[in-house]
């Protein structure tokens, strides 16, 4: 058993998760900042191919496996030895990502997901996952401001995409309550930082 703790930042396209996630980094000690997919090299090769705006012919099941892929060889190398050092894994998407794109904004089945992961990761699941709720047309109106912003494969999809991935997302705050704590990230970025680092400090101070 680890002596770490695992705390995900979930949430659709131009909630700013990986905004607040560098706050959050930030603001506590010795934590390790990851992402997924990538991480590490070989993560990072995955990620390329996943979003290459070029790949519009990948079939969703290889989507669905492509992120597994990477998310086992990800926490091999770099979260499970954080984890067992006893650090603070702050990691931005993890497996509700692909349970909530592939799994329901695909059609490809949660559970039927859910198994290609269970494969992945040997049932290594967060204690904590945050999730950065806001209306998809307002996170897809962000993304098209932010002209730094990588503009990759999935921010390509239509309106109707990123509202089933919101309804995916809806699904797993009702399976798993005491894991997954909401935010709403329609608010500023400070308001939006108070509250996770509220969520984020109580969840620390059960260890």
């Amino acid at each position: 058993m680890s002596n770490g703790i695992f705390i995900t930042f979930e949430g659709p396209d131009g909630a700013g998760k990986s905004t607040i996630i560098d706050l959050v980094a930030n603001q506590l000690h010795d934590a390790l900042l990851t992402r997924e997919p990538g991480g590490i090299e070989i993560a990072e090769q995955i990620r390329k191919v996943i979003l290459d705006k070029e790949n519009t012919l990948m079939d969703p099941r290889t989507e669905a496996l492509l992120y597994a892929a990477a998310r086992r060889q990800h926490l091999i190398e770099k979260v499970k030895p954080a984890l067992a050092a006893g650090r603070i894994v702050l990691c931005d998407r993890f497996v509700d990502s692909s349970l909530a794109y592939q799994g329901h904004a695909r059609g490809l089945g949660m559970d039927e997901v859910f198994t290609i992961n269970q494969f992945a990761i040997e049932n290594l699941m967060p204690e904590l996952t945050i999730y950065f709720d806001i209306e998809p047309e307002v996170g897809l109106k962000r993304i098209n401001k932010n002209k730094d912003r990588e503009i990759n494969r999935l921010d390509l999809e239509d309106l109707a995409f990123h509202q089933k991935v919101r309804e995916g997302y809806e699904i797993l705050m009702n399976r798993f309550p005491d894991r997954m704590k909401r935010v709403d990230a329609s608010g500023s970025i400070e308001e939006v930082l108070k509250r996770t680092l509220q969520i984020v400090e109580e969840k620390l101070a059960e260890k």
